[in-house]
């Protein structure tokens, strides 16, 4: 009988064996991949810092055994050859200890971002993302989505602008490369007094416009990786744009087209536009300085044929037309075309 409960014992002292060893490596894993993710970003804190930037963190990583927390204190970043700058009292980057590449991204309440024009003090009640890279050390984004709640900017020019919400996201399109589907949809935009002063001197307009979308997508000469935001921008190459679209008031704007551009950021293609009340947008756009006022009047008449053929005097429809640096929207010429370059 002795000798029985003894060959019972061994399995049992087998599997708890079993189980130290486990846990013994799953605690060196943690470890090292935390000394090793900390280790990993201060270096790039460093090196940005040897390339001019201003480049500030307190860095820790916590979160064992399931988590990756790394929590960036007292963080400051600058750009000095856009001299665009970002400074917040906290920033976390919290990732599942057995899906890394997988991480969710927390801003604080109160942030500051500034460029060499101005400092604007970015509050909010809820801003976080997603980002899911894919494996390597490039970091290249798979899919990615940001969502923010009850932001307010606040200028040391002066000005403030609200926000009710916003999202964000970002997805890498198979079999085309560097190409990227992206939506955008914002929520009850309050533009600055200054703004809404200038594009609206009568008030005729709600203080707030109520909806901005997107729904496009995109080519680029380079992937969106970690080089991206250490050497540069990538650059546009094609943008199909399936919507936009903004409603303010009763003026509704729709745009949706397909354009290709070069490597000097200039376009070439077609986008329909499609403008309920197009009277008043053309009055905002003279109010605002866009338009000049001795042209406001021919121009007027113009947009009046083009309202007309689409059947309803009230609504534009008609395609600006993008070609050897020039657009023109239906019939009229407008100029230099804008450029796609991302700074």
């Amino acid at each position: 009988m002795l000798t029985e409960v003894k060959r019972n014992k061994t399995p049992m002292r087998f599997i708890l064996g079993v189980i130290i060893v486990l846990s013994g490596l799953w605690v060196g894993y943690w470890w090292l991949t935390a000394t090793g993710l900390e280790q990993a970003t201060r270096l790039w804190l460093n090196d940005r810092a040897r390339e001019g930037w201003q480049a500030e963190a307190d860095v820790s990583v916590a979160g064992f055994p399931y988590r990756f927390d790394m929590s960036w204190e007292n963080l400051s970043l600058a750009d000095p050859d856009t001299g665009v700058a970002w400074a917040a009292p906290l920033f976390q980057i919290l990732a599942l200890s057995y899906n890394p590449n997988h991480i969710i991204a927390i801003w604080p309440d109160e942030q500051t971002v500034a460029s060499p024009y101005e400092r604007v003090s970015v509050t909010s009640d809820d801003m976080r993302g997603s980002v899911v890279f894919e494996p390597g050390t490039r970091l290249e984004v798979d899919r990615a989505n940001i969502v923010v709640d009850s932001m307010q900017l606040t200028s040391d020019q002066g000005w403030i602008s609200t926000l009710d919400s916003a999202r964000f996201a970002l997805r890498r399109v198979e079999n085309i490369k560097n190409g990227y589907d992206l939506g955008f949809d914002a929520v009850n935009l309050a533009p600055a007094e200054n703004v809404l002063r200038t594009l609206d001197p009568l008030s005729s307009l709600p203080s707030t416009i109520q909806t901005m979308r997107i729904d496009a997508a995109m080519t680029f000469d380079a992937p969106w990786d970690r080089f991206a935001i250490e050497d540069g921008r990538p650059g546009i190459t094609g943008l199909d744009l399936r919507e936009l679209k903004a409603i303010w008031g009763d003026l509704d704007l729709r745009l949706a087209g397909e354009l290709e551009i070069d490597s000097a950021g200039i376009p070439s293609g077609r986008i329909v536009v499609k403008a309920k009340n197009w009277k008043e947008m053309l009055d905002l756009g003279v109010n605002s300085g866009s338009i000049p006022r001795d042209f406001a009047p021919t121009l007027e008449r113009a947009l009046e044929v083009l309202a007309g053929l689409s059947g309803n005097p009230n609504t534009l429809d008609a395609p600006l037309t993008f070609r050897n640096g020039s657009v023109k929207f239906g019939p009229i010429s407008l100029g230099s075309a804008p450029r796609f370059i991302l700074r």
